[in-house]
């Protein structure tokens, strides 16, 4: 497609896949627009590897923008060359030694649909206009790729939690227009963080980490982090989602015995000083030598003063800490 063909050295420009996660687009994708409507690299490696330099790569982030407003691929490829096209022809010297003026009116950046990601990982930046573009696969490519780079914890604290902020930064501002980008990431969050340990390990003998979200209480994706990082560790968790009312919690506690609690509170509404003190006072097994479990108040809902008898961890690396402390 009118692609010219160079020596690239190793360090002048990045690969399809390096390119696909910082934009948030599917490899397959940039093949595809490559091939159809010319949007490609301006040199390939021995006639074959693509190596996209930055001038590219911006023709690339304007594509993505203009599509992710809902314009048919052909026509925003269009937009996108002849927009690199003016910007190269701005940027020209005039003969006397000034930039080119702008064409008249000036020309609008994106419609107000992008995500406000300040200074965050590129993955974050791809990972959010494939949310923002509804865009499945390359959201589950661009998850998976982050864990598998990072690890869990730091895809989880970089990657991730930046950019469920921003989505919900953004639906918050503009009414309910971008709920379904909160929705579709979360969800996709949450398999990831599933398919971490899908495939069964050796888990360490003893009495497990119980996971619950307090009464009221709906925010999962932190304590879904939690128990991945705790099974990675090989660690039995026993994980009860959403919303455990008081007495199955109560009752879960008392037929486990296990060696930690985790109580998650998003809000404050829902943080229960006086539950976590109960469950904090549970003890069981015989008169003389009677156990009782690490209680660990997880979340902002729980700031303010200390719950006696409880932990506060201050994110999922000090919880992991602290879990792994009791073993």
């Amino acid at each position: 497609m009118g692609t010219r063909t160079e020596p690239v050295g190793d360090g002048a420009g990045l690969t399809t896949g390096a390119v696909a996660r910082r934009l948030g687009v599917a490899p397959t994708t940039l093949r595809s627009w490559d091939q159809r409507y010319g949007i490609g690299p301006a040199a390939h490696v021995g006639g074959k590897h693509r190596r996209w330099r930055e001038p590219d790569i911006a023709v690339l982030a304007r594509m993505c923008a203009l599509t992710s407003t809902g314009l048919p691929p052909a026509e925003a490829a269009r937009i996108a060359r002849t927009s690199a096209t003016t910007e190269r022809a701005d940027r020209t010297p005039s003969p006397a030694g000034r930039p080119g003026a702008a064409p008249e009116g000036g020309r609008r950046r994106g419609g107000g649909t992008g995500l406000q990601l300040a200074d965050v990982r590129q993955e974050c930046r791809g990972l959010a206009r494939a949310a923002l573009r509804l865009d499945a696969d390359s959201v589950d490519d661009l998850l998976a790729s982050a864990i598998a780079d990072h690890g869990l914890v730091t895809a989880w604290n970089e990657v991730i939690v930046p950019t469920l902020m921003a989505v919900g930064r953004k639906w918050e501002s503009v009414g309910e227009r971008y709920i379904e980008v909160e929705h579709l990431l979360s969800w996709h969050v949450s398999s990831a963080l599933r398919r971490t340990h899908a495939a069964p390990s050796p888990v360490r003998a003893g009495p497990p980490v119980l996971l619950a979200c307090v009464p009221g209480e709906g925010h999962t994706l932190p304590l879904e982090a939690l128990a991945a990082a705790l099974m990675e560790r090989d660690l039995p968790v026993r994980m009860f989602g959403a919303a455990l009312p008081f007495e199955a919690l109560d009752g879960a506690v008392r037929r486990m015995g296990p060696a930690a609690v985790v109580l998650w509170a998003q809000s404050r509404t829902t943080a229960s000083r006086p539950l976590a003190q109960h469950v904090a006072g549970m003890r069981w097994g015989v008169r003389g030598a009677r156990r009782a479990p690490l209680v660990l108040t997880a979340g902002p809902g729980w700031a303010g003063p200390h719950v006696p008898g409880t932990v506060r961890p201050l994110g999922l690396e000090e919880a992991l800490v602290v879990l792994g402390s009791i073993r």
